[in-house]
């Protein structure tokens, strides 16, 4: 599961530029606006690189053709982020002023005018206060009883909803047809990037996902998604629901190309041998385990050359797991790729320095990146199993906040249960001290966004039932008497209420609990002028397509 990210039409968003130009615009932004510039502040700008030396000259130039198709798929996300949001971007470009030049950066940053990190509300003049709910999805004037009282109920990942001009009633539009500048040229590069690359599983992948981009039909390109074996990795297409925060139903456009990490890739294919077992013994009643799961299950390590669409805004991905789609995940399971140079950057970034602050100094020992990057695995693992059964459909808009928390502490259950099987060496301090640090790193992506808002539910949860302690110097510890069978408690819940498709439990428990309390919040204010997240300037990306 996932989400951002940018392009070269100007490049002159600091995300896409070399540092030294990118702090010339810091200092125009601090000149021009100061609001903007704290804000644009949070986001410390980070190199991304990979090592491209062992990929052949095709391959190359293979390479370079998906880094363009990438940057289409900016323009197709903001075409589904709000209906007046390419109008603006276009305005904004022709403002040279200093305050012009800062709400462009800001606007690329968010790829629209609501800042992420601020509840998705406007940080400029002339638009909505906030993002619209159903985003471009839906008709603006639409409204949750008119689309459950429509007959067709479209609620398919790949289309939008919009008004017949004449009868004014709802009807259903492909992607195809709504994208029909974009999607074809798209198309296009995946096809002569299929035709350069030496790999057939890339060159079978991209040929199928070319003909998806034209007729709306994934399953096949996203089986052989599944199976995909090669030193570029790719994603790229209509993924997550995130943006859709009315239903979630439908889905956003995103790109990420990477390079294999060969060596990490292997460390951690025992992992995917353990999911069947996992799932066997899941903290929920037997007869909502999935007997048919795990061993085809993929894990990738990359690291990332460039992301856009979906996969370029606000908080950076630093893994996901996909696909969507029930039929895969019920026949195949899913596929987690993880991006280590990306979680390299945040973790020393952000969540080093938030640890010194959050943590006492005894603790601060126990912090690390090996753990990090384990639960970032386990988190995406655990998408995988559990219930997924028209989970997304009975949930609704609650879905995305309460499947992040299922991750993330089904993963910490699912490490949990290989220390205690002799699967893996007990590390309990280090997993559980990273994971409280890390807890307040994604709650200050605020509780508007799914991830913060399933986060601040754990949190509650932990800190109510005494595996979470809050000290007298206002520092938070790990109390490991009672962690490890909280965490089951809360496992139990969370895949309960998705296995039962319980809407009214999922509400009550995301309403009492996905809240930042006084001392939480007093900790989280504490952490000004920690960086929020990073902010890609994609070195490798422009080297290649600018050599």
């Amino acid at each position: 599961m996932t989400i951002l990210y940018g392009k070269g039409r100007l490049m002159q968003i600091t995300a896409r530029l070399p540092f030294a130009l990118t702090l010339v615009l810091m200092t125009s932004i601090h000149a021009a606006e100061p609001d903007l510039a704290r804000m644009s502040a949070r986001f410390q700008p980070a190199d991304i690189k990979a090592d491209v030396s062992s990929l052949s000259a095709t391959d190359r130039q293979a390479l370079a053709k998906l880094l363009d198709a990438a940057k289409l798929l900016d323009t197709i996300y903001m075409k589904q982020l709000w209906s007046g949001d390419i109008a603006l971007y276009d305005k904004l470009q022709k403002d040279h002023s200093p305050l012009g030049k800062a709400r462009l950066n800001y606007f690329w940053i968010n790829k629209g005018p609501w800042s992420d990190l601020d509840g998705h509300t406007a940080f400029m003049p002339g638009v909505p206060a906030r993002k619209p709910l159903g985003a471009n999805f839906y008709p603006e004037d639409m409204t949750r009883a008119e689309f459950e009282a429509w007959p067709a109920k479209d609620i398919g990942f790949f289309s939008v909803i919009r008004r017949d001009p004449a009868s004014k009633k709802l009807v259903s539009v492909p992607y195809s047809r709504e994208y029909g500048v974009e999607l074809p040229k798209a198309s296009q590069l995946l096809k002569d990037a299929a035709a350069l690359t030496t790999n057939a599983s890339l060159k079978k992948f991209l040929s199928l996902r070319a003909a998806a981009f034209l007729d709306d039909n994934y399953y096949a390109s996203d089986v052989a998604w599944m199976d995909l074996d090669s030193t570029i990795d790719v994603t790229i297409g209509p993924y997550e629901t995130y943006t859709d925060e009315l239903f979630g139903y439908k889905a956003a456009f995103e790109a990420y190309v990477s390079i294999r990490d060969d060596v990490e890739t292997k460390k951690l294919k025992f992992f995917a041998g353990h999911l069947q077992e996992i799932e066997n013994n899941l903290p929920m009643d037997p007869k909502y385990r999935n007997p048919k799961i795990g061993a085809a299950s993929p894990i990738t390590v990359v690291n990332q050359i460039l992301s856009a669409g979906d996969a370029a805004h606000g908080v950076m991905t630093a893994a996901y797991n996909l696909p969507n789609d029930e039929r895969i995940v019920r026949e195949r399971g899913t596929k987690q790729v993880l991006m280590k140079n990306v979680q390299e950057a945040k973790f020393a970034q952000a969540l080093v320095p938030i640890s010194r602050r959050v943590l006492g100094a005894k603790d601060q020992e126990d912090l690390s990146f090996e753990w990090f990057f384990t639960h970032i695995l386990a988190h995406e693992l655990s998408h995988g199993i559990g219930p997924h059964e028209n989970v997304r459909q009975s949930l609704k808009e609650l879905y995305s906040a309460l499947e992040e928390a299922k991750a993330d502490v089904t993963g910490l259950y699912l490490l949990q249960y290989m220390f205690d099987h002799g699967q893996l060496p007990h590390n309990e301090h280090k997993l559980y001290t990273t994971y409280l640090a890390s807890m307040f790193r994604s709650l200050r992506f605020g509780t508007v966004e799914a991830h913060g808002r399933g986060t601040a539910m754990q949190l509650n949860y932990l800190m109510d039932h005494d595996a979470v302690r809050l000290g007298a110097d206002g520092r938070f510890s790990i109390n490991f008497d009672r962690i490890a069978s909280v965490v089951r408690d809360l496992s139990h819940e969370i895949l309960t209420i998705e296995a039962q498709g319980n809407y009214a439990a999922a509400k009550k428990m995301l309403d009492s609990l996905a809240v930042v309390r006084p001392p939480v919040a007093k900790a989280i204010e504490g952490l000004s002028g920690v960086p929020v997240d990073i902010l890609p300037v994609d070195v490798t990306a422009e080297q290649i397509l600018h050599h």
